[in-house]
């Protein structure tokens, strides 16, 4: 049993308005995971679902094993795949290291270069050991390689010599809630076809939409997804979303799911025992392995630990992007879309005094929102909390006290209307009952984040961003400046933790708290022959990037490397102008399919990318990590600058007024040096790839720190010759051809 201790969050957990602290998982009071007790939980069924007749486990955890056992396992593994499997030394010495972090309980950092087979070299020794892990990843699909590939592969080669159940294990909105579809289907079957579906976390929020309605939708528009999703759930066995056969339109889907933020747990929901959301968390906590996603993860680690199921080791792969997670999900952030939410979810569940009450939190909605609107981009409460002598955080301030107050009002005529009886919906009382509850926790939790704002000191730094359509939705985050001396409290402590990732960021450990004395760190290269099947090329005659002819010189050279390459070629930009700026021009020229983000959904993109023999594909920031395209469809990657944050990012310019005169060796060539790299490996994902990396910056050569992200990157040869790159890319051409 690991001990728990810390308050969770940077600012203090509270409950809604009063009540005590929230489950994360839900809104309700807190309902325990069941204990891990080790002679109550069996090992005889592989996968999510117990199987009859297991074996019952000792009460005590089984010896970790040694090098000579994990070797073996490893070989049976890897030796149960097609052809064999290959030899990889890098993969052995990991899985090693992995066994020894865990029976000694230190902490490990591997940086495991592309094609290691790193999630093979921790589920060994990790289901081995007999501890209770959790597998945290960024990417949907590196999720769904484990769940569908690795594990099942793990548990036929190991058969009887290590038996062990794995699950999965999402965010609450991920599964259809069974009250959502009892309510708008007793809805319908009334005609209440002006019911508000959308609740405090809805996707439909429209900041210049009327306060009234913006919430609120026909039925009719949507009726036909709801049925088909209704009916769907009464013989889904999960109720996952990823398991339909057709995307909901997110209006839909959000009428039959909550959020945390909503849910009232288990005990207090008339649905409660029939909950997907609730029978996923039970095979979770019946499990010995379960994968999550990096956020659910942090929302963990943000809850402290009512998220997920007690656990020894915790695993992170894709562990570059661990602390920015950790840095969203650590802090807060409100929309006024969010007030117009709890305001309509509240109508129909007060009386007279209260439908004014909700009318007044949607007008303050409309101030924050006049408010929000001229700070986008920049950082906010900059003073002494929320009483910062500037004019315009002085005014947010009061908007925010202001919004406070009359969600307490709010949460007074809700309780006044439950007391009264006045739910005028039309549900039966257990329904209505479940709504107000929903209502209750979301207007609860909204005040408590409003709260938070005003608890602002030097640790955190909040700011306004700009997003939707021609930027016209505002949201006010507040985030620690630093994650470190949090997780070094909440988290590194409680359990042993594997953090691995192709691309190690600089300092990682530092910047995420781990402690020295208990953290090792160890590197293994790739199996792959960069040296000879990779070139690394940067066209030093290029002026700056920065200078206005930059653009034009780029769009030249990317063309002459694509005709050299016929085609194959993914084209990474560092905005989504200069993607734009590029496609539309070497549309005009090439020869071939230039595909754009933004044509197609990702994963159709991707596809048609695979499936055109010399087609290009032009993408910003979002591709630069977590495509996986081997074969003779990709041989040249193009990145067309350094990829540098934004100057004016609140968040980093908060860290670079800690780092001083170090602020650019601390905190912006890391993030540099990690996206490079992340982009590069794109090229080489198979022993039989080869190709090129084309950095379109002349920093790359010029640069005094050249060195720093030079070393980050595979060790490809290095040119700056036009010509031998050019002769290159026709060679492997014309391999591709033949």
């Amino acid at each position: 049993m690991v001990e728990r201790h810390g308050t969770g969050r940077w600012f203090p957990v509270l409950g809604p308005r009063g009540s005590p602290g929230p489950e994360p998982w839900s809104g309700a009071l807190v309902r325990p995971w069941p204990a891990r007790c080790r002679a109550d939980r069996t090992a005889g069924a592989i996968g999510p679902t117990p199987g009859p007749g297991a074996r019952a486990r000792s009460a005590t955890v089984d010896s970790v094993p040694g090098p000579t056992d994990v070797a073996l396992a490893l070989a049976s593994v890897t030796g149960a795949l097609p052809g064999g499997g290959e030899d990889r030394p890098g993969q052995l010495s990991m899985a090693e290291a992995v066994a020894s972090a865990i029976e000694e309980q230190r902490h490990l950092v591997v940086g495991a270069g592309t094609g290691t087979g790193k999630s093979l070299a921790y589920i060994i020794p990790a289901v081995l050991s007999g501890r209770s892990v959790v597998v945290a990843t960024v990417t949907k699909a590196l999720q769904d390689q484990l769940a569908q590939k690795d594990l099942p592969l793990v548990a036929d080669a190991l058969g009887s010599q290590r038996t062990f159940r794995f699950a999965v294990l999402k965010g609450r909105s991920n599964y259809l809630c069974r009250q959502r579809a009892t309510e708008v289907g007793g809805a319908e079957d009334a005609g209440l076809a002006g019911m508000a579906l959308f609740d405090a976390d809805s996707p439909t929020e429209h900041p210049a939409a009327p306060s009234t309605t913006a919430e609120t939708v026909d039925l009719g528009r949507l009726g036909g997804q709801l049925r088909r999703l209704i009916a769907w759930a009464a013989t889904s066995p999960t109720g996952d979303r990823a398991e339909l056969d057709f995307e909901p339109n997110p209006r839909a889907w959000a009428a039959l799911s909550v959020s945390a933020r909503e849910c009232p747990g288990a005990f207090r929901c008339p649905s409660g025992t029939i909950c997907f959301a609730e029978k996923a968390r039970e095979r979770a906590a019946a499990a010995d392995v379960v994968v999550v996603n990096t956020h659910l993860y942090a929302t963990h680690v943000a809850s402290d630990g009512a998220v997920l199921p007690e656990h020894d080791v915790v695993v992170l792969d894709e562990a570059h992007a661990v602390e920015d997670v950790m840095t969203e999900a650590l802090g807060v952030e409100v929309t006024a879309g969010r007030l117009r939410a709890v305001a309509q979810a509240a109508r129909g569940l007060v009386g007279p005094d209260g439908t004014g009450i909700a009318d007044g939190v949607a007008e303050v909605a409309d101030r924050l929102d006049a408010v929000l609107a001229p700070l986008a981009g920049r950082r906010v409460l900059t003073g002494a909390g929320a009483n910062s002598p500037a004019s315009q955080d002085s005014e947010l301030s009061a908007v925010l006290e202001l919004a406070r107050g009359r969600l307490d009002l709010l949460t007074g005529a809700l309780r006044r209307g439950e007391a009264d009886g006045l739910g005028k919906i039309g549900l039966d009382q257990a329904d209505e009952g479940a709504r107000r509850n929903r209502a209750l926790l979301a207007v609860g939790h909204l005040g408590d984040e409003l709260s938070m704002f005003v608890l602002l000191g030097d640790e955190q730094v909040a700011w306004v961003e700009a997003s939707g359509p021609s930027g016209r939705t505002s949201t006010l985050r507040a985030a620690p400046v630093e994650v470190g001396p949090l997780l070094g409290q909440r988290l590194w402590p409680n359990v042993t933790a594997v953090l691995t990732s192709a691309t190690v960021p600089p300092r990682l450990e530092e910047r995420l708290g781990l402690p020295a004395k208990n953290t090792d760190h160890l590197e293994v290269g790739s199996p792959f022959p960069f040296e000879t099947c990779a070139l690394l090329y940067c066209p030093r005659h290029l002026p700056d990037p920065r200078r206005p002819d930059a653009r034009q010189a780029v769009h030249e050279e990317l063309g002459a490397l694509i005709t050299a390459a016929g085609g194959r070629t993914l084209a990474l930009f560092t905005s989504w102008r200069a993607m734009h700026e590029a496609a539309d021009a070497l549309r005009l020229t090439l020869p071939f399919v230039v595909l754009a983000q933004g044509d197609k959904p990702k994963a159709r993109l991707l596809d048609a990318f695979s499936a055109e023999h010399a087609a290009c594909l032009f993408a910003t920031m979002s591709f630069w990590q977590g495509v996986d395209v081997p074969g003779p469809t990709l041989s040249l990657v193009t990145l067309d600058r350094l990829p540098f944050p934004r100057p004016d990012d609140p968040l980093l310019q908060a860290r670079r007024d800690r780092a001083g005169e170090a602020a650019f060796r601390m905190v912006d060539l890391p993030r540099a040096a990690t996206l490079l790299a992340q982009g590069a490996g794109r090229l080489i994902r198979s022993s039989t790839d080869s190709g090129v990396v084309a950095v379109l910056d002349s920093r790359l050569a010029t640069a005094g720190y050249r060195q720093v992200l030079l070393a980050a990157l595979p060790p490809m040869r290095r040119t700056i010759d036009h010509d031998e790159v050019i002769s290159f890319l026709e060679a492997i051409a014309r391999r591709a051809d033949n």
